[in-house]
């Protein structure tokens, strides 16, 4: 499949509890620009467990909630809709009559997916957004009628599970509240209980598998976090994006306790989940506490993220289609949605890993963990602030990676990428720029060397022409050489890095000598 001119796609998850939208525009050279993302709340499992039958009322709210998403989809646009639905559809009597007649309205065929495609592309929306490579992790994705369990890296799954286990089923089936809408604690021990019993096989799995990492997509999980974010007894020691096993129990006891309008009141907490949330807490809490993971890192992404990476990763000219980390594939998207000049970035990607390199070995500065990918990815995105305006294009280069999402990154590093990217050329890093003064010592010394080496690069392709070949630093007595080998008249490049002696010398005390060694190239 290949794109040969601009598409508007939508993607729709029916799930159990919500519906959710993703429209975004696939461009011709290998990026996407996000159109649109709606989530509506339409509890199509209320009331279905445990005839597994949907309801005509929640037929009826689903039916009026994807109609009005998908006229608003076509209102952006879309040429091709990807929708599929999952548990409650799936398990239901009458889930196909469902999807039947909304195609019958709409003209859009709806897909019941297996339990464990839905898992795999809940595993491929959420590992596409982090950095994880070969280390293996537990991924877990609490729906309204089940509950996905994965584990695998950045590449692929190992194990893909989904269980008979969900918010709005485990609340229907096994939760009787009080009056009030208080949860007993007889009833949290039988709930308990009854999930230990479901996942006791899967919880053997990956306890074998050594998996210390868990990531956690899905309203519930995000909720919960939101919840202990907020929450006064963990407002001084709550890591933000983290959720742990410590948190999440008295996060348990303390909302079970309190009555159901009391609980809607919570900060954090949206009230049309207050009903659900206890539960979905202790399918959570469970898990972890059988597979003895200590907590889990929170994603926005999730299985609407899957299908459009399923999607994107068939047509050719996607960095998704490739088996590249999840930052470069990041970083290259951002480049590509910018329009940069593709061939220049990459040229001055190599030219500045040959003077870091030859920095490195010469002993100029000391090698950190990290720095040589982070300069890379500064130099192919040096230029993406000309898409902004090319005034001042650097500065809007910081901008946009600092504020345009990179997937698998720290804020620190992205912070960093976007101070190198900042200063490769004007004016040089000074100790009252903000946030550049923000940095430790250390760093504000690497981003100093760093963007020193990409200005080089980048004067030593003036012309935009890839005339320089290579360019490695040398040490002659009290002096370093920089031999430049070119190719073809190269009298920009070489009055562009004279410029440049003045500052070498200011960040390493040392003179700079260049001389130029023409190339034969026939």
């Amino acid at each position: 499949m290949h794109l040969k001119k601009p598409r508007v796609v939508g993607f729709i998850d029916l799930g159990t509890n919500s519906v959710r939208l993703l429209v975004v525009r696939l461009n011709t050279n290998g990026s996407y620009t996000l159109l649109t993302q709606q989530k509506e709340v339409i509890r199509l499992g209320e009331g279905e467990y445990p005839a597994n039958r949907l309801t005509s009322t929640a037929i009826e709210r689903a039916i009026s909630v994807i109609t009005k998403l998908i006229e608003l989809a076509k209102s952006r646009g879309v040429e091709e809709f990807v929708a599929v639905a999952t548990s409650a559809a799936r398990e239901a009597e009458n889930g196909e009559e469902l999807c039947l007649h909304i195609e019958e309205l709409t003209g859009i065929r709806i897909h019941i997916i297996s339990g464990t495609e839905e898992a795999r592309l809940i595993w491929l929306g959420v590992s596409s957004g982090i950095d994880i490579r070969d280390e293996k992790a537990l991924f877990i994705d609490i729906g309204g009628g089940s509950t996905e369990i994965i584990v695998g890296d950045q590449h692929e799954p190992s194990i893909l599970r989904s269980l008979k286990l969900g918010a709005i089923r485990t609340t229907g089936t096994l939760i009787n509240p009080e009056k009030d809408g208080k949860i007993s604690p007889d009833t949290l021990k039988q709930v308990r209980r009854h999930i230990e019993h479901e996942i006791v096989h899967i919880a053997k799995q990956i306890r074998v598998l050594y998996v210390t990492k868990a990531f956690g997509s899905s309203g519930t999980i995000l909720t919960l976090e939101t919840i202990a974010s907020s929450y006064k007894p963990f407002q001084s020691t709550h890591v933000s994006g983290f959720l742990g096993t410590d948190e999440l129990e008295a996060i348990i006891s303390y909302l079970s306790g309190l009555p159901l309008e009391a609980r809607k009141n919570v900060q954090g907490l949206n009230p049309e989940r207050a009903d659900i949330i206890v539960a979905g807490a202790l399918i959570l809490h469970e898990i972890l506490k059988a597979t003895k993971i200590s907590g889990i890192f929170v994603s926005n992404r999730s299985l609407r993220d899957g299908l459009l990476v399923d999607y994107i990763s068939r047509i050719p000219e996607f960095p998704h289609a490739e088996q590249v980390s999840i930052r470069e594939r990041s970083v290259r998207h951002l480049g590509k949605l910018c329009h940069i000049d593709e061939k220049h970035a990459a040229h001055i990607v190599k030219l500045s890993l040959q003077l870091y390199h030859s920095a490195i070995r010469l002993k100029l500065f000391k090698y950190q963990e990290k720095s040589e990918e982070l300069l890379t990815h500064a130099a192919y995105l040096h230029d993406v602030g000309q898409f902004i305006s090319f005034s001042n294009h650097h500065q809007h280069s910081f901008y946009l990676i600092t504020e345009v999402p990179l997937l698998g990154f720290n804020q620190y590093e992205v912070l960093m990428i976007g101070l190198v990217a900042r200063y490769h050329r004007k004016k040089l890093p000074r100790s009252r720029d903000v946030p550049f003064q923000e940095l430790g010592r250390t760093e504000r010394r690497t981003v100093r060397i760093l963007s020193l080496l990409l200005r080089m690069a980048e004067n030593l392709d003036r012309s935009h022409n890839c005339r320089i070949e290579k360019a490695e630093f040398s040490r002659d007595k009290e002096s370093i050489v920089l031999s430049i080998s070119c190719i073809s008249d190269c009298s920009l490049e070489f009055w562009a890095i004279e410029s440049e002696k003045d500052t070498f010398f200011r960040t390493f005390r040392l003179p700079l000598h260049i001389e130029y060694i023409p190339l034969d190239h026939k």
